[in-house]
């Protein structure tokens, strides 16, 4: 990954904006419903609807949450956050204000490690989340163009915490990996689902470029509609060359909030940038600072779990696996915690076997079939047994994978599936010895060829030959054996 991306002179400078959905049961606010795909206007009530004489009464779950926030990523909560009223008029805001955190927020003050380099957290604060719009008719449901407008507000009120990075990351690769290390710390705090496909969780990036070497900033412009870690890193890396472009071209770069669209992979002008004096900011007049108990914040730090980061490096410690695959066991909801049940109870091999399975052919058929892990017809403990088998010498490594397949449809146990189908590894000696002599009188060319040839020669049909003795065990010929009497046949030459 390039930490820091420079481009003809211009270093980026990002800054990110991510907006998470709590899951808690009700939303911010009110009792109703926070669930997602239900028929549209059916969570609602005068409270998230702002009718006149409703008010509001803070889910004691989202301090709570927000309290997690402030454990995972080292923030200051202090002793007092207070709610305001930011002010401005859109459809999908029925009240005309939204009821956010100004300048007192929850938590503030944070860090978040992105391989090696600390992204620093200006804040966390509590806010309630808008409706949601449906524009019909026009290009690509877009409000220009479009024919009609369709409102929702079941998502009104939704507890929102919204987490804003310094801008410290300096290139589109950082700023995925950043929503990467925080989406697995969200989920693992158990804080949200972080389903950005479904706008649990929402980022916007702000972004300015500047000469390498310069302090002061560029003007930044803001980038909206990114719906996944493809589109962040896409995102961010056109936005700094559409800006460069402009700037070497004798242009100005006007601050404004800009439309990411992905299909053709460009950022589109929305409007322009929106700054804090714009909303109106005052203090919030229905509700009482939010202050959490002593209580309150030692039972939130006794329960916090391991965090991703902590739980990777324990696990390449301990088992011995790359960066690369303690991340995927790690990111995948479940998976570490699948993994180290099958290790617990692995009489054969070693945790490494189990994570190259996992990461190979088990998350292999999850992908393709769509099946949830814990839908998952095989099980830790059959697994390992698996493996144990493969190890062992019982059953080749093609043969575990077929074995796996049937385990994973049927749910069958891998040594029964291995008993009823009289699956076995040829382990004999004198059989493979068999094998290789009919190899080698049917490809006497190829003995002569290694016979006479230089190193790079030898290799080449010594590899030619190992293929062909697996071929004809139909792959299950021991690869150990067969490859230790090939080198004893080939040394007697």
């Amino acid at each position: 990954m390039t930490a820091h991306e420079v481009s003809r002179g211009y270093e980026i400078v990002v800054g990110l904006e991510v907006h998470c959905e709590l899951a808690t049961n009700t939303k911010l606010f009110c009792g109703c419903a926070n669930q997602f795909g239900s028929e549209p206007n059916t969570n609602i009530c005068p409270v998230c609807l702002g009718l006149p004489g409703s008010l509001p009464v803070l889910n004691e779950r989202a301090v709570e949450f927000a309290l997690r926030v402030g454990e995972a990523f080292n923030f200051d909560v202090p002793e007092r956050s207070v709610f305001h009223r930011k002010n401005y008029f859109y459809p999908d805001m029925p009240k005309n204000f939204q009821t956010s955190q100004y300048d007192e927020p929850i938590c503030s003050e944070g860090t978040l490690d992105v391989d090696g380099v600390t992204i620093r957290i200006t804040r966390a604060h509590l806010e309630e989340d808008t409706g949601k719009s449906t524009h019909v008719g026009g290009d690509g449901g877009r409000i220009h163009g479009a024919d009609h407008s369709l409102i929702d507000y079941n998502r009104a009120g939704v507890p929102l915490l919204e987490i804003v990075s310094e801008p410290d990351i300096r290139s589109a690769e950082q700023a995925a990996r950043y929503v990467e290390e925080l989406r697995a710390t969200l989920l693992a705090i158990g804080v949200s689902d972080v389903k950005m496909e479904e706008g649990s969780m929402r980022v916007d990036a702000n972004v300015s470029v500047r000469l390498v070497g310069a302090t002061e900033f560029g003007k930044r412009c803001e980038v909206k509609n990114m719906n996944s870690i493809r589109s962040v890193r896409r995102a961010v890396a056109y936005e700094a060359e559409r800006q460069i472009d402009l700037i070497t071209s004798g242009e100005r770069i006007m601050q404004e909030t800009r439309h990411w669209n992905e299909d053709d992979g460009r950022t589109h002008s929305m409007r322009s940038k929106e700054e804090a004096f714009d909303y109106r900011y005052f203090p919030e007049p229905d509700l009482v600072p939010v202050e959490p108990t002593a209580e309150m914040r030692s039972l939130v730090r006794s329960q916090m779990p391991e965090l991703p980061a902590a739980k990777r490096e324990r696990l390449i410690d301990a088992w011995a696996i790359t960066e690369h695959d303690a991340r995927v066991i790690v990111d995948v909801p479940g998976l570490a915690e699948y993994a180290e049940a099958a290790v617990a109870v692995l009489g054969g091999g070693t945790p490494k076997d189990i994570v190259n399975w996992l990461t190979g052919d088990f998350l292999g058929f999850l992908n393709e079939t769509g099946t949830k892990l814990d839908d998952s017809n095989l099980r830790p403990a059959g697994l390992a047994e698996l493996v144990g088998m493969v190890v062992g010498g019982s059953i080749s490594r093609n043969q575990g994978k077929d074995v796996m397949a049937d385990a994973l449809r049927s749910g069958e146990a891998p040594v029964a599936i291995v008993a009823a189908r009289g699956i076995a590894q040829v382990s004999d000696a004198g059989a493979l010895s068999g094998v290789l002599e009919v190899v080698f009188a049917a490809n006497v060319d190829a003995l002569d060829a290694y016979r006479s040839g230089d190193d790079k020669m030898k290799k080449k049909k010594r590899g030619f030959l190992m293929g062909e003795a697996m071929k004809a065990t139909k792959g299950d010929g021991n690869p150990q054996l067969l490859n230790q009497l090939l080198d004893q046949m080939l040394e007697a030459l």
